[in-house]
């Protein structure tokens, strides 16, 4: 199996700034394209050790893998512009789908790429950046995910599920369906709680016999906005995972509607890095109740 020496990663947002900080860290040549990107991105980017190669042409050209981490509601397009370029310069490098959608998602983006000649890898990443925990797993699918097992250990756990393009992206979207859910169902039935006048005697009762769960939504709920926004198409690609199953999608519609609730709040501005983390869940729940629409 060939040795990879450059890789390209679109776009260095949270999760991919710190892969791509990673594996340079490990000896590889990391490069992107910043055309258009704002200068938070770009100067997360170069910090992470990124080089900028100017073009989506030029990352074809200079690339041996393309690992695509971005929005879900851009993946698609991002593999077309690629497979565009492919065909413009005439390099087929590696194409890898990070990102979270579901398995006929994953199917679509891998037939615009091979389409073009180059080889698909369908990949779901769970956990947290590399540096803020063990690192993530990149679980990965396709007849040719054993490609990937080179990068086993480099900032993150490269796992095979062996050669069915969408098994990557179903382990990703179920995971999901349950922390991100969660999530989403916690904040539905306390703004419920909040709305109704008894918040405060229900999380008393969280306290007295459900410590654990309210210890987690202290943690956790009240820093989603910043998030919130790009997680509003992994729901619905969830809830299409779902109906294509024959199982209800409309849990994970109601929270891709949660979601929109936090990306209409003030806080949705901030980023993880400069996020108030003095915020109570007491204070947030009162802004996110008050930026509840009004009932038809």
């Amino acid at each position: 199996m060939k040795n990879f020496s450059t890789i390209a990663i679109l776009m260095p947002g949270d999760m991919g700034h710190a892969v791509g900080r990673s594996l340079n860290e490990h000896g590889y040549e990391v490069i992107t394209c910043l055309e258009g990107r704002g200068e938070h991105t770009r100067a997360r980017a170069l910090g992470a050790g990124f080089k900028d190669v100017g073009s989506l042409d030029a990352v074809v050209t200079q690339a041996e893998l393309i690992l695509s981490i971005l929005p879900p509601s851009s993946a698609l397009g991002q593999a077309k512009l690629v497979a565009d370029a492919m065909k413009t310069v005439g390099k087929t490098p590696i194409y890898i789908d990070c990102n979270a959608i579901s398995p006929q998602t994953a199917i679509a983006i891998g037939k615009t790429i091979t389409d073009v000649g180059a080889l698909f890898i369908d990949a779901g990443i769970i956990g947290l950046p590399p540096r803020e925990g063990t690192g993530p797993r990149f679980y990965v699918s396709g007849p040719d995910h054993a490609v990937l097992s080179q990068l086993h250990g480099k900032g993150f756990e490269v796992i095979g599920l062996g050669p069915k393009i969408g098994q990557a992206s179903a382990i990703k979207m179920t995971y999901a369906a349950l922390t991100k859910g969660t999530w989403t169902l916690q904040i539905s039935l306390l703004l419920a709680a909040e709305k109704l006048g008894v918040s405060d005697a229900l999380l008393d009762e969280f306290e007295n016999s459900q410590p654990a769960a309210l210890n987690a939504m202290r943690t956790r709920l009240p820093f989603l906005p910043a998030d919130s926004a790009r997680w509003i198409g992994e729901m619905e690609e969830i809830a299409n995972t779902f109906a294509d199953v024959g199982v209800t999608p409309q849990f994970h519609q109601g929270a891709a509607e949660v979601f929109r609730l936090l990306a209409r709040t003030p806080f949705a501005s901030e980023t993880r890095d400069n996020m108030d983390r003095s915020r109570t869940l007491e204070q947030a729940l009162a802004v996110y109740a008050e930026n509840l629409l009004p009932k038809n």
